[in-house]
């Protein structure tokens, strides 16, 4: 179906559809929290998606997606994320759908072909390559210390990374390295396609998180003279930095869109929970202080939906503007979706820090949000500044600033 083919009723047809495969499919097969799903469980799953209709539902059509429009993600990724699982089941899970994206935007037809169509109809993995040990690239890019050298006929990478999500049984990572200026193309940063069975890469040690809901973990990376070919080179040399704004705004709303399902079934846990029990002759759904954490919890979901959905149609319209107003979304959610999770524990009492509910898994599986693609206070730092220069310009084209101090009249 094509993006304009995509009206209210075919999306909520889908979110429907994607709701019943996740609670009536998904739910069932999910495993104790921190055990793993075995491999033929889980392919057996994604088989059952692709026959529902539900596979990959973000991707362009013609490499096996559904080419569901960026505006009409949330519902779809929300429902999906409602199960740690169901994200990966549908094929929508970090890091291979911001790949998708970046790769579906910048790529060539023969990378397409190569690269993202395995990756849509769910044959291969991917991973992107960017963070590095200190002082190396991470919260801030420009401090990116892996080299990509100008040989002939191609690129060769030399330098590390570390905590490359996904990387390890993934087929390709798109690597970030630093270039110099070559003809026409300026000095910056450089994107490579790079199978991850090539000569002179190798995967190093496991870095053991908290959170599990990713496949591949958190590997180091060692790239040793690794050669990559001119037709691998995603998008132009030197312009690395931009294109990772193409794959990052998106990317950010996506992990609040998956991360907030969570939140809705932990509220829902909670509120189970809380019309069932009773507790000083009262249920406690009719207790004051309980009450206060269910509203908040609502409170936090529905702001963290609007947030979203803001940012999406922004992100579209206006990309610069989007990528901004992606950045306060990502704050907001990262840190929503985790009290609404925490609170959602805390009413549960003892239970829910035991595996007899999975509520502390989720706690672990959104803790890292608050880290990953930018900390909550990095994302602060850019956020006050653009705030600032924005009203400086208002302020240089005319707006009369409100913090001078001026007389008042006598009350007299």
């Amino acid at each position: 179906m094509s993006a304009a083919a995509w009206d209210e009723a075919a999306v909520a047809d889908l979110r429907d559809r994607t709701r019943e495969f996740i609670r009536e499919v998904v739910l069932p097969a999910e495993p104790r929290p921190g055990a793993p799903l075995p491999d033929d469980a889980f392919a057996a799953l994604r088989d059952r998606a692709r026959d529902a209709g539900v596979f990959a539902p973000h991707a362009p059509v013609g490499f096996g997606g559904l080419g569901l429009p960026l505006t009409a993600w949330s519902p779809i990724f929300q429902e999906a994320g409602y199960s740690v699982i169901g994200p990966a089941v549908l094929n929508l899970m970090a890091p291979d759908e911001g790949n998708m994206h970046l790769l579906h935007v910048v790529g060539t037809p023969a990378q397409h072909e190569r690269y993202l169509a395995p990756l849509v109809r769910g044959e291969v993995r991917s991973s992107f390559a960017m963070t590095e040990p200190h002082p190396g690239a991470g919260s801030d890019p420009r401090a990116l210390s892996t080299v990509a050298e100008r040989v002939g006929g191609g690129w060769r990478i030399t330098g590390r990374k570390r905590f490359i999500s996904g990387a390890r049984g993934a087929a390709f990572a798109i690597v970030m390295a630093r270039t110099e200026a070559v003809g026409d193309h300026p000095a910056g940063a450089t994107m490579l396609l790079t199978p991850l069975d090539a000569p002179g890469i190798s995967i190093g040690p496991d870095i053991h998180t908290v959170e599990a809901a990713i496949a591949g973990g958190h590997p180091y990376l060692e790239f040793d003279g690794c050669f990559v070919p001119d037709e691998h080179v995603l998008g132009e040399p030197g312009e690395g930095f931009r294109y990772a704004q193409v794959r990052l705004g998106p990317a950010r709303l996506t992990h609040c869109m998956r991360w907030l399902g969570l939140a809705r079934r932990a509220l829902d846990t909670a509120l189970d929970r809380a019309n069932g029990r009773e507790m000083f002759g009262a249920k406690l759904r009719d207790l004051g202080v309980a009450q206060a954490l269910l509203a908040d919890s609502v409170i936090d979901i529905e702001t963290s939906d609007a947030m979203i959905d803001k940012a999406a149609a922004v992100l579209v319209a206006e990309p610069r503007a989007g990528e901004a107003l992606s950045s306060v979304a990502k704050v907001h959610c990262s840190e929503a979706v985790y009290r609404v999770i925490d609170r959602a524990v805390q009413l549960c009492g003892g239970d829910g820090v035991t595996d007899a509910l999975p509520l502390i898994q989720f706690l672990n599986e959104v803790r890292p949000f608050r880290i990953y693609d930018g900390s909550s206070e990095t994302h602060r730092w850019a956020i006050a500044r653009r705030a600032a220069s924005a009203r400086s310009r208002d302020v240089d084209a005319g707006a009369t600033p409100l913090d001078a101090v001026t007389p008042r009249g006598s009350d007299s």
